[in-house]
């Protein structure tokens, strides 16, 4: 195995991972679903309705709950569903947020891709991320 391959098994580790379905609920009850993916992505694949675009460079600091910089309503206890295009970054991200202390964080399993198979809600894309 390569070293990435350790990172996102070690990441997995700590993830209660969210199917489609799943993540849908989740936001349904008031969880926020993070979109990752570069807005060359979001534009020509679409997004998930409701979801807040946050560029990965950005993703600690807008969802860090200690962070004067961070989203108003983020706190610890948020359920946090990140998403990338297939499940692969969101899973170190979502870890990350973990470690800030986001204790309800975890990634999409399969990533957008897999939410759009599914036949979710999707719309056009291109919304700018949160700075």
């Amino acid at each position: 195995m390569s070293a990435i391959d350790d990172a996102i098994t070690a990441a997995r580790s700590t993830l209660d991972r969210a199917e489609p379905v799943d993540a849908q609920r989740l936001q349904h009850e008031g969880g926020l679903i993070v979109d990752i993916r570069p807005i060359v992505n979001r534009t020509e694949e679409g997004e998930i309705p409701g979801s807040v675009p946050i560029e990965r460079i950005h993703l600690e600091w807008r969802l860090d709950p200690s962070s004067e910089w961070r989203l108003p309503e983020v706190t610890p206890e948020l359920p946090v569903v990140v998403v990338c295009n297939e499940g692969w970054a969101s899973s170190l991200a979502a870890a990350d947020l973990q470690r800030l202390g986001l204790k309800n964080a975890t990634d999409l399993v399969g990533g957008y891709r897999a939410w759009k198979a599914a036949g979710l809600p999707t719309q056009e894309g291109g919304t700018p991320a949160v700075p």
